[in-house]
């Protein structure tokens, strides 16, 4: 299984956040011990500027994930998709280009008309058992 893992999530583990970490930081352990896991070029900067710096957690990150490959096509795809909030919009395209089953996410309700169905980790979690 690929997913491509939202912004959110890499937040939830980076700034422990409650009570969401505790399934974030599993999403990432699947991903170390071999989980096809990616995230999108952009969350490297969400991440950078949130976490003003953050470059032990990003450099960490990405020794257990790829970083989805993505260009103007995929911009411009994402520019087309149903999706109310561009910067989701953008996630769902870098999905979409890295062929990923799902997103894992806490934001169900933007993903709603992704081209890639979202999960959260929790029930991401169930799925993988």
């Amino acid at each position: 299984m690929r997913v491509l893992i939202d912004t959110d999530v890499l937040l939830d583990v980076a700034l422990a956040r409650e009570p969401h970490v505790s399934a974030s930081v599993a999403v990432l352990e699947w991903a170390e011990k071999g989980g096809e896991a990616a995230v999108a070029w952009h969350s490297l900067a969400n991440c950078a500027y949130l976490l003003k710096g953050g470059r032990l957690f990003l450099k960490n990150l990405l020794e257990i994930v790829e970083v989805a490959a993505v260009g103007s096509q995929d911009a411009k795809i994402a520019m087309g998709l149903p999706m109310t909030d561009l910067e989701d919009a953008f996630q769902a395209a870098s999905a979409l280009a890295w062929k990923a089953d799902f997103i894992v996410t806490r934001n169900l309700p933007d993903y709603r008309k992704s081209p890639v169905p979202a999960v959260s980790p929790l029930d991401f979690l169930k799925r993988i058992g």
